[in-house]
């Protein structure tokens, strides 16, 4: 008797979930969870953070508005010039869903458009620049 076929193995279930794979891969912070992070309080502690030097770039210089580390000031500051970053300084502009818009839009009170926030991009201090090391 030779070996009979194989048909199913346990790591099938990766195959049937590629579409979630692929989609959750580069899975970023929504909308609200940035505005929570923009209010001054925890602004400071993302900006101010510690040195980890499991992060890039030793957590050192983070954007706030797109949520991502860079390498040294020379790309955070080129970063601020992207297309991406002002995509999500546009999509910041519109103030978070809330729970109450949820109730008004489901019948329980009259709408109320959604107010505008202001948003620009971060300050950029100078002696963020000091862990690199002179060219």
């Amino acid at each position: 008797m030779g070996k009979s076929k194989q048909v199913g193995n346990h790591k099938s279930d990766k195959k049937k979930n590629i579409a979630k794979t692929w989609k959750t891969k580069r899975r970023t912070k929504d909308l609200d969870q940035i505005h929570a992070d923009m209010l001054p309080a925890n602004a400071a502690k993302l900006l101010q953070q510690e040195v980890d030097y499991d992060v890039t770039g030793c957590a050192q210089h983070y954007c706030l508005h797109c949520a991502r580390y860079f390498v040294n000031l020379k790309t955070l500051k080129e970063h601020f010039k992207t297309k991406v970053h002002k995509k999500r300084l546009k999509q910041l502009r519109e103030e978070p869903y809330t729970q109450a818009e949820a109730e008004r839009a489901a019948g329980m009170g009259s709408y109320v458009p959604p107010r505008s926030v202001e948003v620009h991009t971060q300050q950029v201090e100078e002696h963020m620049d000091s862990t690199e090391a002179p060219a």
